[in-house]
């Protein structure tokens, strides 16, 4: 039943059941960071995994929550980490995302005030969406008495490592108005980094702009369901015959849940076994949207059963 919550999941997938649930599908989406790759490293056996799953005849689409790259900076990290068959139009990420929808769905008729970093204002460049937010600050200028431009219809949050006061207050004053659309990339709260330490996501700053203006914010990324939908309308994607394979609960199994399509869960990341576990434990209807189907401990899982054919 669609939008039913499952009994079952956090399943081991090994062997001949690995191999039968491939069989089925013809579409896997993939999370980026911490499934095929963590920061510079491609995750073992990764790149082999994406070109033999191409060789059978799959489509393989990558799905990412980080705004920091253009799908161009994107393609340049998969040739750099070896991944040989990949090409642009298998790529989505947030910041691409929002700039469709800003385009194509809102049809905003004007600019847009980013918060953000320079993956959105490329992707919003090459969509033909105007934006605005990083030209430099006049020296001393405040919120009291720093320019506005009337012309902005839209606000875009996403990650930006330089946010100040300003950016922020700026974006509360243009949001003021009720017909200000209030967009954000993604609704991640942090991410990790090396040696244990972590930093605020987009959707932690998308959080601070809601409370300072009273309003929510529209989220473009996982786990909602418009990437899949722009893939879906482009490739005419199956949900039916789709799976998702990421490594954070909140967000890709979430995603995958939301757009009803199996998931799988692979430990080189952010979640934990324990935590799904947990989750799938939990009399918590939100903690249950979040359970995997199936659980790997690598995405290098799939090379036995892609060696040969069926």
């Amino acid at each position: 039943m669609a939008g039913a919550v499952r009994s079952h999941g956090c399943l081991r997938l090994l062997g001949t059941h690995l191999k039968d649930l491939l069989y089925t599908k013809h579409c896997v989406l993939f999370d980026c960071d911490g499934v095929i790759w963590n920061g510079e490293k491609a995750v073992v056996g990764a790149p082999e995994v994406v070109s033999l799953l191409k060789k059978r005849g799959k489509s393989v689409f990558f799905v990412t929550n980080n705004c920091t790259r253009p799908r161009d900076g994107y393609l340049q990290k998969f040739s750099r980490l070896g991944f040989s068959d990949v090409v642009q139009s298998d790529i989505l990420s947030s910041a691409y995302c929002s700039a469709v929808y800003l385009r194509d769905v809102a049809k905003v008729q004007g600019k847009v005030y980013v918060i953000g970093g320079d993956g959105v204002y490329t992707e919003l460049h090459e969509a033909g969406v105007p934006a605005v937010g990083r030209e430099p600050e006049i020296p001393g200028a405040t919120i009291y008495d720093c320019p506005l431009d009337s012309d902005v219809k839209a606000v875009l949050v996403g990650y930006d490592d330089k946010l100040n006061f300003l950016k922020l207050a700026k974006a509360c004053c243009y949001l003021r108005d009720p017909d200000c659309l209030f967009l954000a990339t993604d609704r991640d709260p942090w991410h990790p980094l090396p040696r244990g330490r972590v930093s605020p996501g987009s959707g932690s700053l998308a959080a601070a702009l809601e409370t300072a203006a009273g309003r929510r914010a529209t989220v473009v990324g996982k786990p909602g369901r418009f990437m899949f939908d722009c893939i879906a309308g482009r490739f005419g994607v199956d949900p039916a015959r789709t799976v998702m394979v990421g490594d954070r609960l909140e967000t890709d199994i979430l995603f995958g849940r939301t757009c009803g399509v199996d998931t799988v869960l692979t430990l080189t990341g952010v979640s934990t076994l324990e935590q799904a576990q947990g989750y799938r434990d939990s009399p918590a209807s939100e903690e249950a949207a979040c359970v995997p189907d199936y659980v790997v401990d690598t995405v290098a899982d799939f090379l036995p059963a892609l060696d040969e054919e069926r």
